[in-house]
């Protein structure tokens, strides 16, 4: 009671192996997991007896189970006391599920099991496409691409793409790693007279004009991202512009005249995110933090601090102001953690803020000054139960403008001014009662009123006409296009 399981190689009758040739000619029962294989014409033409389990394939759900009924039957042949050759497209121990519950049913039946080294289509395809697989290589069943990791570093080839619906999920799945037009390699009846090598992008992958059992794909690495950083970089770089012999205008900023950069690259980090766009809000953070280590640069040629020191500090107080993820405290919900924060933060500041409404930065935009005023007078109980008065509030105060503003003589214009931000204080309010920033819902807007007045400038243009030559309703219809396609 043994079984022998052999490779039939890649394709090509000359990759066989002299072992397994003289294995598969003496074989008592011999037994091919699939007889679509290009070296079983020359088995029949010289009088090998097998059988296949090609009839399984049409009976089976899915692949796992035909995979488990073939090893069973393997397995059950062998246990009725027959000495078995199993033979497998390229080699058994290369993407051979079969091969892999044989192993283990075999064991458990106290069977003899011995696998013969063969060549697999690795090693035609490897030479075909330069790879040396000492750099690392993934090989992966295509039913399987669900389960690949989302930081694969090395290459991978993706077996049994057997049909243009596998390669089209194949496509899909790996789109959503590498992108539309990431290159890939689709290989098809390696080593034989009719190979095929084509380079494709991702998205035209089930667009090949033959995808079969010999359809294989390989996917090269992506280029690989440290996991390590360093900050040194950006640090020397900006001790560099600073130095002696660098850069002038760098060399003359101070705290003060750089406020307005840090506040401009904030609104354009929030304008990267409403986006939704990646490679700009990466961009944006990165001028982000540009401003910070400039900063922590002027600092350090003062000996006031340096830029390690502002690391080390917000870490300190992320790690001190997060009691239950570093200490023993336990928290149930968001609410608490918010909660523990503010108490913490309010023992930390004890000596430094007395009233209720310290703690605000002078340079805030009014918006912001506003909601934070709001939120801290409402943490001593100066704030409404419920949303309802809030809304009559702007009512009122929106009634108080009206009436402002229709007061005759230029004596009014300080009074509309005062009732105008009024309104703003109040709706400000209401933003707080639904839990939106208003200085992002503001910014948000502007950057959609601008979106769609770029939109109407650019018709324009592609209509050779200027705003003059445009009426107000010409201009709305524009304006609703703009509005309709987003």
């Amino acid at each position: 009671m043994s079984i022998t399981i052999v490779g039939l190689g890649p394709g090509n009758f000359s990759h066989i192996t002299l072992e397994t040739w003289e294995l598969l000619s003496g074989a008592d029962k011999l037994l091919l997991r699939t007889a679509k294989h290009p070296c079983v014409a020359i088995l029949k033409e010289r009088g090998i007896q097998f059988a296949s389990f090609d009839y399984l394939y049409e009976q089976a759900a899915d692949f796992d189970c035909l995979y488990q009924k073939i090893a069973s039957e393997v397995i059950n042949r062998a246990c009725t006391g027959e000495s078995i050759v199993y033979a497998v497209p390229g080699s058994p121990l290369v993407a051979e599920k079969t091969v892999e519950l044989i192993r283990t049913q075999a064991v458990e039946a106290g069977l003899s099991l011995t696998i013969v080294p063969a060549m697999s289509f690795l090693e035609v395809l490897y030479v075909r496409l330069g790879v040396d697989p000492i750099n690392g290589i993934t090989i992966i069943d295509a039913g399987d691409l669900p389960k690949l990791p989302p930081d694969l570093e090395t290459g991978l080839v993706i077996t049994q793409v057997y049909s243009r619906q596998v390669a089209s999920d194949a496509k899909l799945a790996l789109m959503e790693y590498y992108g539309d037009e990431y290159l890939v390699a689709v290989v098809r009846n390696l080593g034989l007279p009719e190979e095929q090598i084509a380079h494709v992008p991702l998205y035209e992958l089930d667009r090949l004009p033959v995808i079969d059992h010999l359809t294989s794909v390989y996917v090269p690495p992506r280029p690989a991202r440290s996991k390590t950083f360093s900050f040194d970089p950006v640090v020397d770089v900006m001790a560099r512009l600073r130095s002696p012999g660098g850069c002038i205008w760098d060399i003359e900023q101070t705290h003060l005249s750089l406020r307005r950069y840090i506040i401009e690259e904030v609104y354009e980090v929030l304008e990267a995110i409403e986006l939704a766009d990646g490679a700009k809000l990466c961009e944006e953070l990165g001028d982000l933090l540009l401003q910070i280590v400039f900063h922590a640069r002027i600092a350090e040629e003062s000996g006031v601090f340096t830029m390690q020191e502002v690391i080390d500090t917000v870490t300190e107080k992320m790690v001190r102001r997060h009691p239950h993820v570093f200490g023993d405290i336990t928290v149930r919900n968001a609410a608490e953690v918010i909660m523990n924060w503010d108490q913490i933060k309010k023992r930390e500041k004890a000596g430094e803020r007395t009233g209720a409404l310290d703690g605000i930065p002078i340079g805030l935009p009014s918006l912001m000054t506003a909601y934070k005023l709001q939120a801290k007078a409402a943490k001593v109980g100066f704030d409404w139960q419920d949303i309802g008065p809030v809304w009559d509030k702007v009512a009122e105060e929106l009634a108080e403008l009206k009436a402002a503003a229709a007061k005759p003589g230029a004596e009014n214009g300080r009074e509309t001014e005062s009732e105008l931000g009024d309104v703003l204080f109040a709706v400000v309010n209401l933003a707080r009662f639904m839990g939106i920033d208003p200085e992002t819902a503001l910014n948000t807007t502007n950057n959609k009123f601008k979106r769609r007045f770029n939109y109407i400038e650019t018709k324009l243009k592609e209509q050779g006409r200027t705003w003059g030559e445009m009426d107000l309703a010409g201009l709305d219809a524009l304006w609703d296009e703009a509005k309709a396609g987003e």
